[in-house]
C-alpha cells in the first residue's frame, strides 16, 4: 500500500496504518538518529519518542504527501532534546547506517570510518541526501536553513568523505 492511502488511514485512528509506516519508515529514521546521536541506545530513544509523538500529533500534518519530512523533523527535535538532556554529551560509537551485510571488508570498514570522522552538519545532511533521497529543497525546509546553505554543506560533505577515505585507504594500502 502506498504512503499516501497509509497516512490518510493513520489520520483516521488505523494503527495498523500507522505501524506499516513505521515499518516502511524504520530504516531511515535509524540513520538519521545514529548520525546524529552517534550512540544506539540514543538512537533508540529518540526513535521511540518520534514514533510516540508521531501518533499523538498525526492528526495535526496539513498534507500527506510531507509525512516523511514531518517525521524526520520530529525525530531530529526529540535527538536535539536528548543532546540537551545528556548535557550535550555525544557519546561515540560505530556508525552502522551504511548496511555492508555480515561479510565487512577493509573499504567496508573504510567507509564508515570515513563517515564517523565527518564533521556533525555534513554526516546529517549527507545522511539526509544519500540514505533518506531527500531532495535539497526538502532537506532545506526540515532543517530550516537555505537551499545554498544545504548545497555547500553537501558538496563540503563529500569533499570531506573523500579527503578522510582517500587518507584512510592509503594508510591500509
Amino acid at each position: 500500500m502506498n504512503a499516501n492511502t497509509l497516512v490518510k488511514r493513520a489520520k483516521n485512528g488505523d494503527p495498523d496504518a500507522f505501524v506499516e509506516l513505521m515499518e516502511q519508515n524504520k530504516s531511515a529514521m535509524y540513520k538519521t538518529a545514529v548520525s546524529i546521536l552517534h550512540n544506539d541506545a540514543d538512537a533508540a530513544d529518540a526513535i521511540q519518542d518520534a514514533v510516540l509523538s508521531c501518533w499523538k500529533n498525526i492528526g495535526k500534518l496539513r498534507q500527506d504527501k510531507y509525512f516523511k519530512t514531518w517525521l524526520t523533523r520530529i525525530l531530529i527535535n526529540c535527538c536535539k532534546d536528548i543532546i540537551r538532556k545528556n548535557g550535550n554529551t555525544v557519546y561515540i560509537e560505530s556508525y552502522d547506517g551504511i548496511d555492508t551485510g555480515s561479510d565487512t571488508s577493509l573499504s567496508d570498514r573504510g567507509i564508515k570510518e570515513s563517515f564517523e570522522g565527518l564533521s556533525d552538519n555534513y554526516r546529517l545532511i549527507l545522511t539526509l541526501y544519500y540514505t533518506q533521497g531527500m531532495t535539497i529543497k526538502e532537506i532545506s525546509e526540515l532543517l530550516d536553513m537555505k537551499e545554498n546553505t544545504v548545497k555547500t554543506r553537501l558538496s563540503r560533505g563529500r569533499a570531506e568523505f573523500k579527503m578522510i577515505y582517500t587518507d584512510r585507504e592509503a594508510v591500509s594500502v
